[in-house]
């Protein structure tokens, strides 16, 4: 396929040219060969040192030993391993007796997701203290592997022409530069500041009011559980009562009925074809439209087990594309999750975290599925960086809208609909400490687009950087002898990327509030965000599909890049 102007007749087929030029560019493919092997070494590298990184954080999850066991909420003690210790010995006690006494405690394992529940659950601050170190101290191996991808990265990048592995990898994208990235991580993080450290000084005062000690100083530990309980409080929540309304079943059916009202299709389960299923708890659906015939197909595999990949995630298993004039290759596209599962009497629920990011992958599957491009090579989410989350994202706000969960969410015992004043509340605690949620998240944008940028002369200390950060941008202290990033597998898959993640939220932000907030369920808003964004996945410059959505102000151009417009962002947010 030649690129010349005039011997390719479509946009997208121009498109297509281009962006596989790129991508065999990006290969190195147009070098001379002693430089072509050395970016085929450094690409192999580089895919060896992030399996590494990967497997040194299942390997080395690092571990606390607690006594005694009362120190563990009871309701949380079966997850934990129990272990014993010989009672420190009393002076008159009979040897006999010294011998048998043993102390009940449990080993705790800080892998990240035990580590989430300890510092959310855990009472005791001392044990919360412990596993927050630990567990931000492992694997120590990975900050080696961190500094060798990042010299493989950078040295890449140079071979490339670029001064840095940020350049090299945010080139392509609608930002098209590390100092457009930059300016809008800055500029957001100070439009978050003061609102975030007014969110700060709530939980300080918090904690010295429930510690009877005005001098408190509040410590990273102490966030996660701290912040619970004052939602919990104020909001008064009960995570267990909200996960009774939302039974796994009803949030399937949710989700069809979402895209019945909204989309005017449907979704039918299909029997599977011998061998087709790698498993018996996955179902295989088909999406349906009454005039256009069937859409594609959606696998899901919502429930955990021993030995499956970890966490959620959207695999487009095969892309659409035009086959001929009267015939069109329906994309299929699997969504796994490791959601619980029903075990003997009790029914699968979902914490409504776990709702949101069931929505959240729904929308990267319904822009896979809804996709109807010629090539297959921009199906679905194949599609820039920065523009890739803006569907999950968007579909996000559905999972906390009580037009949109009163549809589905009922008490699954009782089938009673769930109250709107719960989900006030729900919203309500959501947005209690949205600030300093969305200041972590821009700190972990400047963490990665810092740690793949320009190089100093001698190599730098990831620590330092990723601690410096931190005190620059939040008011939370950084505790010594801690490395948080080396599990922090994003700088892996994202290198130089994860502010995308903010890009969509302000996408996102901005399509809710000029598309969908009126009237989320209407026909006409999810044709709109149908045939005008979704269908064409990558085949259309996604800044042109963004403005026809949401209007012209939804993006700026900015020093030769693209960036968001905030303001929808920030009126939500009340910045």
């Amino acid at each position: 396929m030649s690129e010349q102007e005039g011997s390719i007749q479509s946009e997208e087929a121009r498109r297509a040219a281009h962006s596989l030029r790129i991508d065999f560019e990006k290969g190195g493919i147009h070098l001379p060969t002693e430089k072509l092997e050395r970016v085929n070494q450094l690409n192999t590298q580089i895919a060896l040192l992030g399996r590494q990184f990967n497997e040194n954080i299942i390997t080395d999850p690092g571990h606390v030993d607690v006594f005694p066991a009362s120190c563990i909420p009871k309701n949380m003690q079966h997850h934990f391993k129990p272990i014993y210790r010989q009672f420190l010995l009393v002076d008159n006690e009979p040897l006999g007796l010294r011998d048998k006494k043993k102390e009940k405690g449990f080993r705790l394992v800080t892998d990240s997701s035990s580590l989430s529940s300890i510092l959310k659950w855990v009472s005791h601050a001392e044990v919360r203290k412990q596993t927050y170190i630990i567990g931000n101290s492992v694997p120590r191996a990975n900050l080696c592997v961190i500094d060798k991808l990042i010299s493989s990265r950078h040295e890449l990048a140079q071979i490339m022409g670029c001064r840095s592995y940020a350049e090299f990898a945010i080139r392509p994208n609608m930002a098209a530069s590390p100092d457009v990235v930059m300016d809008f991580l800055l500029t957001l993080s100070n439009m978050v500041r003061l609102r975030a450290d007014a969110e700060f000084k709530l939980i300080q005062d918090y904690k010295r009011t429930v510690d009877n000690d005005l001098r408190a100083d509040l410590e990273p530990w102490d966030e996660a559980y701290l912040t619970g309980r004052m939602k919990s409080s104020a909001c008064d929540l009960d995570s267990s009562v909200i996960a009774s309304y939302f039974p796994t079943f009803q949030c399937l059916e949710g989700l069809k009925l979402l895209v019945q009202s909204v989309f005017g299709v449907t979704f039918s389960s299909m029997p599977f074809s011998p061998g087709e299923s790698w498993h018996p708890d996955v179902m295989k659906l088909l999406l349906h439209h009454p005039q256009e015939g069937d859409l594609g197909f959606l696998y899901l595999d919502l429930y955990s087990r021993d030995g499956k990949y970890p966490g959620c995630a959207h695999f487009a298993v095969r892309g659409g594309r035009r086959l001929s004039d009267s015939q069109y290759q329906l994309p299929i596209v699997a969504l796994v999750c490791n959601f619980p599962s029903s075990r003997r009497s009790s029914i699968s629920k979902l914490n409504h975290w776990d709702v949101e990011t069931l929505f959240h992958e729904f929308g990267h599957a319904l822009h896979s599925l809804f996709s109807r491009t010629d090539y297959q090579h921009f199906s679905g989410t194949r599609v820039v960086l920065d523009f890739a989350e803006t569907p999950s994202n968007l579909f996000e706000y559905y999972a906390w809208d009580y037009r949109v969960l009163k549809t589905f969410a009922r008490h699954y015992s009782t089938g009673e609909v769930i109250p709107e004043k719960l989900v006030d509340s729900m919203n309500r605690a959501r947005n209690m400490f949205s600030a300093m949620e969305l200041q972590r998240q821009i700190l972990y944008s400047l963490i990665d687009l810092t740690l793949f940028g320009e190089q100093p002369a001698s190599p730098m200390d990831t620590i330092s950087i990723v601690a410096d950060l931190k005190r620059q941008c939040t008011t939370w202290k950084h505790v010594e002898g801690t490395h948080w990033h080396t599990r922090f597998s994003h700088l892996i898959n994202y290198g130089a990327g994860y502010y995308s993640y903010l890009y969509a939220k302000c996408f996102a932000a901005t399509i809710w509030e000029k598309v969908c907030r009126d009237d989320p369920l209407c026909l006409s808003t999810g044709t709109a965000i149908r045939t005008k964004f979704l269908q064409h996945g990558g085949a259309k410059d996604p800044s042109y599909l963004l403005r026809d959505l949401a209007g012209h102000s939804v993006l700026r151009s900015y020093n030769g890049g693209i960036v968001p417009d905030t303001s929808s962002l920030c009126k939500e947010m009340n910045l």
